[in-house]
């Protein structure tokens, strides 16, 4: 299946030899029958588990009698998502996308429209918001740039989790800060206590807005519905993803009121954007999230996996993380050899870089398989 696929689809992932058919919650079943303990959720996908009973009802329901009208027409799905993200955050105004990357790109043009003349965008090093041109170009990675220069002007980079840094970038032109509440891609980097609190000070004062991409930590992943919550602040506007619709392709970018209506009509758009299916799916999502008490499993989940495997790693290794959203970080490097004696043994993980092996598992992982995981993750140093 890996050479097929490799002929008829361009080269831009390197796809490990599984197939899977099916899965159900913490765990996913391939083509020879075998069950894997997924430990990264289709990276921080997943986090209701796989075939949420009550996500797939609402998707099978939806698409028996709706798909699609545009958003030239109103949907009650879409309008009751809005509603409930809108009293999760006190009031903000959504407009959906189908990615991460599409909520990152509506940030920035509202931003700058609301700007007016002052246009920059002040992001961190290291962080990872997209792929998209805008998106790509706040993200703070040469590597990830420079093969697609020129990109986007407007942006300025500076150290994540340095607040003088920031406060020497704010001059008159800056219109927005935008930065991930703990950087993912970088390596699962925990900024220190007090950072958030300090940022949302400094752009109160400079007069900028605060954009926070909770793509990955968003929806319970660090033990609260957003990660901000842990510092009591809020932003201006707000990136969604990944764990919105439970799978299917979903982004949403939520400002404050005042904010949201600087755009006008036809400022931005999106044929799939909010579709039934896709909002409905979310509804789901949500609903589960609160019924199942998913912030606090989080909480309890990520200090059970954080403590076993701060147990079992070699020496001098850094675990790091909020909730379930850990990184292991390996003192010689190798974190893809660990990738894949895992996935030989039936779990999944995931690597960044060389060093740093990423556990974002499904919110509803119980203790015996958590605790499965880390037998078998131990079985994987012991060989090291």
């Amino acid at each position: 299946m890996t050479a097929v696929l490799d002929d008829v689809t361009m080269p831009t992932y390197r796809r490990w030899p599984v197939e899977f058919l099916s899965g159900e919650g913490a765990w996913l079943r391939d083509t020879s029958g075998d069950r894997y303990l997924d430990l990264m959720a289709g990276i921080a996908v997943a986090s209701v588990g796989h075939c949420h009973p009550k996500v797939t009802a609402a998707i099978s329901s939806q698409a028996a009698s709706l798909v699609h009208v545009s958003n030239l027409f109103l949907t009650r799905p879409q309008a009751e998502l809005a509603g409930g993200l809108a009293d999760m955050t006190g009031g903000m105004k959504a407009f959906f996308g189908n990615s991460g990357a599409e909520a990152v790109e509506c940030a920035i043009k509202l931003a700058r429209r609301w700007g007016g003349s002052r246009r920059t965008i002040v992001a961190a090093e290291k962080g990872f918001h997209g792929r998209t041109l805008g998106a790509l170009a706040a993200t703070g990675q040469l590597d990830k740039q420079e093969p697609f220069e020129p990109l986007p002007l407007g942006f300025e980079h500076v150290p994540y989790d340095d607040i003088p840094a920031l406060e020497a970038a704010l001059d008159d032109e800056v219109c927005a800060v935008i930065l991930e509440v703990i950087q993912g891609e970088a390596g699962v980097l925990v900024p220190q206590s007090g950072y958030l609190t300090e940022v949302r000070r400094l752009c109160i004062e400079a007069g900028v807005l605060l954009i926070l991409d909770e793509i990955q930590t968003g929806l319970g992943r660090t033990g609260r519905l957003f990660a901000y919550e842990h510092e009591g602040v809020a932003p201006d506007i707000l990136c969604l993803g990944k764990a919105l619709a439970g799978g299917l392709p979903m982004g949403a970018c939520l400002a404050r009121p005042e904010i949201a209506d600087a755009f006008q009509l036809g400022d931005h758009g999106s044929t799939f954007g909010g579709g039934p299916v896709p909002s409905s799916a979310a509804i789901a999502v949500l609903e589960v999230i609160d019924e199942e008490g998913l912030c606090e499993r989080a909480k309890v989940a990520g200090e059970r996996l954080m403590k076993g495997l701060e147990a079992i790693a070699p020496h001098g290794s850094v675990v790091r993380g909020m909730g379930a959203m850990i990184g292991l970080e390996l003192p010689d490097g190798g974190a893809r050899s660990v990738v894949e004696a895992c996935l030989e043994r039936k779990v999944l993980v995931n690597d960044i870089g060389d060093k740093v092996v990423r556990f974002v598992p499904p919110l509803v992982i119980s203790d015996d398989e958590i605790d499965h995981g880390l037998g078998k993750l131990e079985e994987v140093f012991d060989a090291i």
